[in-house]
């Protein structure tokens, strides 16, 4: 055996050593069900910090997400703006989320639907999407993990094998300690993610020749695709370096002009991302925390500036590098899915340390998001299916034993997932968390919106989903002329866009009755009194909207088109500057510090993650419920 292979199973034999200890560690204290399902509601600020992290950005951000820059270019590297968009979702609905866990004890979050519109309508639809979502997000991630360990192990290990192997361990400590070991695992998993990306980011640099010898191999780059007429945009530029438009107006089964990034697509691309935040399994991260002091320093330091840095540069620089290095002969023949492979294999020879360490920091972030969905998937079906319907007087031991099951279940249907998708891995996970983003209406009508009702909101869920459906890749399995994602526009906006209007209209002519609408106004009641804005916070209301809408629609939606030419001319690669960089790339560096201030505006500023004492939470849920 070589020294590589020496030190990649060292490195993940002590990987596996770390959690399965915290799995074990996690059974022990798991006394009751609510100890086991949400860690006692007792974890600490950096704990969910760094864990909520680690969920949020999984391995499509290590390996996928770079892949696409590397075959779409620069107007996919877009989509890291899903280090902002994605705790936004957080910004809005989470301490919300927390209070309401605290105040009713909810355990999952059909529970709160339940409770707040009335029925179990919505409460089986919520473990139908938390099904959707957790299944292919998981396999995904499993599929990726086999195919990067086959790769390192340069074909020593099958990767089904792989594969296999890998979700035995995630699946024995997520059985055996529930969310408190997911979690702790999580924390050393975000650092890995972290440290991991900058490392091969800084390789990708040194194999270049330094930071001019990449920007020069890029300017060289782009000039053979303006020499070869190589998938240009309609203005003529290179696809590597521009937005091809706002938005274009394809018929099924044409391509589109210079590449399907448009303006629109990369905004809808991040309503599906912020649907990781939306999805059901962070309702139950809010209500597993002690308090709600961690929710602001999550969205704002650890995600938004911390991983909104790295991804916009040295994420940037891995996909953009693949074409570098192709161009020096240092690597050949990579793919979106065996780039980051390719990247870590470089140091076999000079540093087989670094590509066992590098190994593990991948293969925890693939894993960092399932254990996750692992955890909060079985709890949904223990407590919304199991203790309601088969066995309502079940002990804690009973619930503990049949939520294992279902961690079992859950990665059994994912592995049958993995081993049946040819799809990328970053736009399968991008059909789980469009579902996930389905939930939005629901959780606007429960945080902010008292005018949605049971009816409507059931009703704009399963049509939100329907749409999904049918604008996604899975559309060719309906034969639906328009195929996937028309006009340019994903699946999460499609399915957004019919949700709410049904959402809208079906509680517009429907109606409730006194109970219902009592209920109703305790919660919005309890949530104005703990959680509320003062009077100038609500004065600057309309700012924030405003702030918000120039971020989304111009930073990254169909306007930030301006940013293709605003510095420098694409074609011109001589005249890039500052330090030969593209215009578009300035443009998206501009818009991340710009969205680092608004996700501050809105979170400190306007106190919408404000800290909110629990005692005092307790006390006006005593007077009001």
């Amino acid at each position: 055996m070589d020294s590589k292979l020496v030190w990649l199973m060292g490195f993940v034999g002590i990987y596996w050593a770390y959690c399965l200890f915290w799995g074990f560690k996690g059974a022990k204290s798991a006394k009751t069900s609510s100890d086991y399902f949400l860690a006692g509601r007792s974890l600490g600020i950096w704990v969910f910090v760094l864990a909520a992290t680690a969920t949020s950005f999984s391995g499509w951000t290590f390996v996928g997400h770079p892949g696409k820059i590397f075959t779409d270019g620069l107007p996919y590297a877009f989509a890291s703006f899903y280090a902002l968009t994605i705790p936004f979702t957080g910004v809005l609905f989470l301490r919300r989320q927390w209070v309401l866990g605290r105040a009713y004890r909810y355990i999952t979050p059909g529970e709160m639907y339940s409770d707040y519109y009335g029925g179990n309508s919505i409460r089986m639809l919520t473990v139908l999407v938390a099904f959707l979502f957790s299944v292919p997000y998981l396999g995904v991630q499993l599929r990726a993990s086999g195919d990067l360990f086959s790769v390192l192990t340069d074909g020593l290990v099958n990767p089904n094998t792989g594969m296999i192997a890998l979700s035995t361990v995630v699946m024995i400590y997520v059985a055996s300690g529930g969310l408190r070991s997911v979690a702790f695992v999580d924390c050393a998993q975000a650092v890995l993610l972290a440290l991991g990306i900058a490392i091969l980011g800084g390789i990708v640099i040194y194999y270049a020749g330094g930071w001019g010898g990449f920007t020069a191999s890029f300017a060289e780059v782009v000039r053979n695709d303006l020499a070869l007429d190589n998938n240009l945009t309609s203005d003529g530029f290179s696809s590597k370096v521009a937005l091809p438009g706002s938005i274009q107006f394809v018929s099924s089964g044409a391509q589109s002009i210079g590449g399907g990034w448009t303006g629109i697509m990369c905004m809808t691309y991040m309503f599906a991302l912020m649907g990781i935040q939306s999805s059901p399994a962070f309702s139950m991260w809010a209500y597993s925390n002690k308090t709600s002091r961690a929710f602001r320093w999550q969205q704002v330091v650890a995600s938004s500036l911390v991983i909104g840095v790295i991804l916009f540069s040295f994420t940037i620089i891995q996909g953009i590098g693949g074409h570098v290095l192709i161009e020096k002969g240092v690597i050949e023949n990579a793919t979106d899915k065996n780039l980051i492979p390719q990247l870590i294999n470089l140091l076999s020879d000079s540093a087989p340390w670094l590509v066992g360490l590098l190994a593990v920091c991948a293969l925890a972030a693939m894993q960092s998001t399932g254990a996750a969905y692992m955890s909060t998937f079985s709890a949904m079906v223990t407590k919304d299916i199991y203790t309601r319907y088969v066995s309502p007087k079940a002990s804690d031991k009973e619930q503990k034993s049949i939520g294992r099951f279902f961690v079992v279940f859950v990665t059994g249907s994912a592995l049958v997932v993995a081993a049946n998708s040819s799809q990328a891995i970053v736009m399968l996970g991008g059909l789980a968390v469009a579902y996930g983003f389905q939930m939005y209406p629901s959780l606007i009508g429960i945080c902010y919106y008292k005018g949605f009702n049971r009816k409507g909101v059931v009703a704009g869920l399963i049509a939100g989903l329907i749409a999904v459906t049918l604008t996604d890749k899975t559309s060719i399995w309906f034969g639906v002329p328009w195929g996937a994602y028309p006009f340019t526009i994903h699946s999460a906006g499609w399915g957004i866009f019919f949700n709410l209007i049904i959402t809208f209209l079906i509680s517009s002519i429907t109606s409730e009755s006194e109970l219902e609408k009592d209920n109703k106004n305790r919660v919005h009641k309890l949530l104005s009194t703990v959680a509320g804005m003062n009077f100038y916070q609500k004065e600057k209301v309309r700012l924030a909207w405003v702030l918000t809408l120039v971020w989304f629609l111009v930073g990254f939606g169909p306007f930030a088109t301006v940013g293709n030419s605003l510095f420098s001319d694409p074609n011109s690669p001589s005249l890039w500057a500052p330090f030969g960089l593209p215009s578009l790339w300035i443009w998206q560096v501009l818009f991340l510090f710009y969205g680092i201030f608004v996700m501050w505006f809105l979170a400190f500023h306007l106190g919408m993650s404000k800290p909110i004492d629990p005692d005092r939470v307790d006390r006006v849920a005593k007077s009001l419920i």
